[in-house]
């Protein structure tokens, strides 16, 4: 179909002109969306065959005291390494047939319609991907991104291509506790002090709403303080030992998570993060389409300084 070239223009431009918002409503909508972009933001690289992320693992053995003309160790270190994650890739499709181009031909009524559209396609967005980091990766054939099951309540799982499971890997894991009983205070307190070193502590703990729920009776009859920066951002939450405590429907059924955002991040492509194809008219379809297109992963730096806590109650 030929179309008309207006009604494309003005599609075109209106949907460009509202991508930032469309990533805006995105990545404020969840809540661990929000703490992996809030207060820093998001990676951006220009391409590779994969995203490498440099890791650290072990200390300078070189550095120590000497006195005069003593010599200065100068070994070799080790310790250094990184961690490789494939590419992830995105999609999804506005679409707009013939007939509702016919009932809106006049510019504001094309923009109240793409509009429309667009925030169809945000709601579909948040709520499919914030699934999908939620899990383990192994979605859509392994085609989903990585999840928070697979970096960190994969403990025995290759992450980044590094065995935790390999001599001399135990570095890569996670902290894991079977409660197999009553969430507590204690028990909180006893995965957020393991995976903390120093000031390095968890940045935010996750769960569901029922133990978010029992964590908050938990509080009976203490003051309950709450993080400003997530209650600005329209989230319910507690704090214990500093770290905002708050639930997703997407969480899995008796886990508590444990955080350091500070090694969680998501990587976009500088030049392909929900980007827009030209609208296309296809030959055979009665109906314009445009792709959001983002390739993009979510990686880890420090599996160590992440915890969970499963088969809570």
């Amino acid at each position: 179909m030929a179309g008309n070239p207006l009604f494309d223009e003005i599609l075109s431009t209106t949907l460009k002109n509202y991508i930032p918002k469309l990533t805006d409503n995105i990545f404020s909508a969840r809540p661990l969306f929000y703490a992996l972009t809030n207060g820093q933001t998001i990676r951006r690289i220009s391409g590779g065959q994969a995203i490498v992320v440099p890791i650290i693992y072990g200390t300078n053995t070189t550095a120590g005291s000497y006195a005069g003309t003593d010599a200065i160790d100068i070994t070799a270190q080790t310790g250094i390494t990184a961690a490789e994650y494939d590419w992830g890739q995105y999609a999804a499709t506005v679409t707009i047939n013939g007939l509702e181009e016919a009932q809106n031909n006049g510019e504001a009524q094309i923009i109240d319609l793409l509009e429309g559209k667009i925030f169809q396609t945000q709601e579909s967005v948040i709520e499919n991907m914030n699934t999908m980091f939620w899990a383990d990766g192994s979605g859509n054939g392994g085609k989903d991104w990585n999840g928070l099951a697979n970096i960190i309540g994969g403990t025995g799982v290759t992450l980044g291509g590094i065995n935790p499971l390999t001599a001399g890997n135990s570095w890569w894991k996670s902290t894991e506790v079977n409660l197999a009983g009553a969430l507590t205070q204690t028990s909180m307190a006893n995965v957020y002090n393991t995976i903390s070193v120093g000031n390095d502590q968890p940045t935010i703990i996750m769960t569901t709403q029922a133990l978010y729920e029992k964590y908050e009776s938990l509080l009976e009859g203490q003051i309950r303080y709450t993080d400003t920066d997530m209650a600005d951002g329209g989230f319910q939450n507690l704090l214990f030992k500093g770290a905002p405590v708050t639930f997703d429907d997407a969480a899995a059924s008796g886990q508590v998570l444990f955080l350091n955002t500070k090694y969680l991040q998501l990587v976009a492509h500088s030049d392909v993060w929900f980007k827009p194809t030209p609208f296309v008219r296809p030959t055979n379809t009665d109906a314009v389409y445009s792709q959001l297109l983002c390739y993009g992963q979510l990686t880890c730096s420090n599996r160590a300084r992440q915890g969970f806590m499963y088969g809570v109650v």
